[in-house]
């Protein structure tokens, strides 16, 4: 095998490998980012509780 066609084999290997990282960050980040918005949400409905049952001054 010549020395040009194994950087291409390596090149073409290191591609899909960095493309599958990347799907895989990808994903990782829309789940962090539905993770975050339930927080939120649970958040709202936690503070919306507390403040009912706060007495006014």
């Amino acid at each position: 095998m010549s020395l040009i066609h194994e950087d291409r084999v390596d090149l073409a290997a290191t591609f899909e490998s960095l493309t599958a990282e990347a799907a895989e960050l990808r994903d990782r980040v829309t789940e962090l980012r539905q993770e975050l918005a339930a927080l939120g949400e649970r958040m709202i409905v936690i503070s919306t509780a507390l403040n009912r049952h706060t007495p006014c001054p």
